[in-house]
């Protein structure tokens, strides 16, 4: 795997390889990678002829200057931790390669980026669009891959590549779990041993929610006890919990059409957000309570819900 930290070797390499005919996928990262990082870069390994993982923490998303100095830098143990995967390039910009000085473009998804994390952290998806839409031109991506557990950001960098007529085509990977059910994060490693062990409530509260709501639970109440579930377990606040349609994101009411539990909330000063699928009603008549084999490892499943556990030893290309 070979370390590329300017735009200009970037494009070099693309260009052969687009000589060459060949099919370029890419990861965007900000490093501190994790199982679901290295998920995205296996799957984009599979579908391409090549891969290139990005590593860039994006100061232009971070609306509080403190979180973007907390946030971890580990280029050395992500590079050891993609060298069995296969990717091909490693990109690694500083800030002089995305904004040089004079930068004064902005790109803002409205719609899809209002609120859950767009309300909560003004200026977080202008940032996250502006950074997406550079790597994209960057590395001349065919395929773009995203995680489902940023399921809004991953709305809005779909949305902006097809209003911009981008050829990169957007992916989403479903979310990958601990064994107790916590999202990967890299934001997990910031958090104490005992608030480790009350993190994976998240999960819990939110698959349990999900099956009330689709078995005709008011949803007003179900958001509610859900709320109170994880204050009472110890988390020191909520940023929102909100049951919202998919993929457009307004709010729903009432589990009239598929939609999507979102919730943020902060343990132990950590941010962590998590979302789960809610089926409509026509799927909730046919559904099945029975686990769904995920290419990764196993998912557990409840009635709307679906949670996602991974471990698997890192593959050959």
């Amino acid at each position: 795997m070979k370390i590329i930290r300017t735009k200009a070797e970037l494009r070099a390499l693309t260009e052969s390889w687009r000589r060459a005919g060949e099919c370029i996928g890419v990861v965007p990262t900000m490093g501190a990678l994790h199982a679901g990082h290295l998920s995205l870069v296996e799957r984009a390994c599979a579908e391409n002829d090549r891969v290139i993982v990005t590593l860039f923490v994006n100061p232009k998303q971070f609306n509080n200057p403190e979180d973007l100095a907390k946030y971890p830098r580990t280029e050395d143990s992500d590079t050891e931790k993609l060298t069995p995967y296969g990717a091909d390039v490693l990109y690694v910009p500083d800030g002089a390669q995305m904004y040089p000085e004079g930068f004064a473009t902005t790109i803002t998804v409205t719609g899809v980026s209002e609120g859950l994390c767009g309300g909560t952290r003004p200026g977080h998806f202008d940032g996250v669009a502006t950074v997406v839409t550079k790597l994209f031109l960057q590395c001349d991506a065919d395929l773009a891959y995203f995680g489902e557990k940023d399921y809004q950001q991953l709305q809005v960098v779909s949305r902006m590549a097809e209003d911009l007529d981008l050829k990169t085509r957007v992916v989403g990977c479903p979310t990958v779990r601990e064994d107790d059910g916590l999202a990967m994060s890299s934001r997990n490693l910031r958090l104490a041993a005992g608030p480790r062990e009350t993190a994976p409530e998240i999960s819990r509260v939110l698959a349990n929610a999900a099956s009330v709501i689709v078995q005709g639970g008011e949803v007003a109440q179900a958001l509610e006890e859900a709320r109170n579930a994880l204050l009472a377990a110890g988390f020191d606040s909520i940023d929102y919990l909100e049951l919202r349609s998919d993929p457009d994101l307004q709010v729903m009411t009432d589990a009239n059409r598929p939609g999507r539990l979102f919730l943020a909330a902060w343990l132990d000063g950590v941010r962590l957000i998590d979302n789960v699928p809610v089926a409509g009603p026509q799927s909730v008549e046919n559904a099945e309570d029975q686990p769904l084999e995920s290419a990764r490892g196993t998912q557990v499943s409840v009635v709307g819900a679906v949670i996602v556990t991974a471990r698997r030893a890192a593959p050959s290309r």
